[in-house]
């Protein structure tokens, strides 16, 4: 009995022994503190938000390794500097959208939204089996930096006005907050851009500084209380049918992980980008009809002759800023073949299925 136990007592301090080694082991683990700067408020619903949830699955999916803490706009750098603040190092991670980015590359606002482009089921598709990835990556090398898509809006509303649309004439003298391609088409039509980021947009709209606002949705647009500034929303959203958010990382600091982390790091990126849409699509429709029916905000579609100029304007846009450098022609001509070839499959798929729907 006495060796018995001595075994036992033995076989106990050697399981201990294992378990305290592995435990060190663990311990030992090289801890990256990464940062994330946003161009959103911290925990603003669904894009601040989205961020820290792709911030806090990249610290669980790497048990602690790779622990990021998110600095919403403002707090560690301005909103509109978070492309130079990853791409110099001052953070690792930043979530943004890519048009915000158009005075350093033209080319990346095809990475965020076109109008009349691709929707956000067509936008994934480009990305990851349509060579749009690829682009992204070899625009975005240039600074230093690897993009990822980390979320999606789905189709937006067309926006926020303080008047009614009637033609396009009422877009003339319009200043408007609009990003991107969006605000170029704008332009075109008479009106003035104006780019603001998401905390400033209310104050400006109730000064008086901007005539109407683009934003999201109903979900988002509720929560920066735009229903009391404004009181005609008009949709669709021609200018984002699909809206890309990105996480960019700092391309240095991706290179110093362990290719485990790293592979970790980028697919938490495509699971966040998943789970935006699906929030995004889950909380809108609930969100509108509060805006609706107990804010009594207007709701409008954009008269049929008002969206034809504005798409014809948009074709003008987008062939003008694929002439502007080798890089906007290459992505254009690979976004424009894909959008062509999505619209003859969606006709008798997805366009057909939801007109059957809506007829039965």
């Amino acid at each position: 009995m006495k060796r018995r136990d001595v075994i036992k007592t033995i076989g106990l301090g050697a399981a201990a022994l294992s378990a305290s080694s592995l435990a060190s082991a663990a311990t030992n683990h090289k801890v990256y503190n990464w940062k994330m700067v946003t161009t959103w408020p911290a925990n603003f619903p669904g894009l601040g938000t989205g961020a820290t949830y792709l911030a806090n699955l990249i610290t669980e999916l790497t048990n602690g390794e790779v622990n990021v803490k998110v600095y919403g706009a403002g707090e560690l750098v301005p909103a509109m500097e978070t492309f130079d603040a990853v791409s110099q190092g001052t953070a690792q991670l930043g979530h943004g959208a890519a048009y915000y980015w158009k005075g350093k590359t033209v080319a990346s606002q095809f990475f965020a939204a076109v109008p009349f482009g691709l929707n956000a089921q067509e936008m994934n598709s480009w990305l990851y089996h349509g060579g749009g990835m690829e682009l992204w990556e070899e625009e975005y090398a240039k600074y230093g930096l690897v993009p990822g898509a980390a979320g999606n809006t789905g189709v937006q509303m067309a926006g926020w006005f303080n008047k009614e649309i009637k033609t396009s004439a009422d877009l003339k003298g319009l200043k408007m907050r609009i990003p991107g391609l969006g605000g170029d088409v704008l332009k075109k039509l008479g009106g003035t851009p104006v780019g603001l980021p998401g905390g400033e947009i209310a104050p400006a709209l109730q000064s008086g500084a901007i005539d109407a606002t683009e934003w999201v949705g109903p979900y988002n647009d509720m929560a920066f209380g735009l229903h009391k500034v404004a009181k005609f929303y008009y949709y669709p959203g021609w200018h984002e049918p699909g809206t890309t958010l990105e996480c960019m990382i700092n391309k240095a600091a991706l290179e110093e992980l362990p290719k485990h982390l790293q592979a970790i790091v980028r697919n938490a990126i495509r699971v966040a980008n998943q789970d935006m849409l699906a929030e995004f699509t889950a909380r809108n429709n609930a969100a509108l009809e509060t805006l609706v029916n107990e804010h009594n905000v207007q709701l409008r579609r954009l008269p049929d002759v008002v969206l034809k100029d504005i798409r014809k304007a948009s074709e003008e846009v987008l062939k003008e800023t694929a002439a502007n450098d080798d890089m906007s022609k290459r992505v254009f001509e690979s976004f424009n073949k894909f959008r062509a070839q999505a619209i003859k499959w969606h006709d008798v798929s997805e366009r057909a299925y939801l007109n059957a729907r809506a007829d039965s």
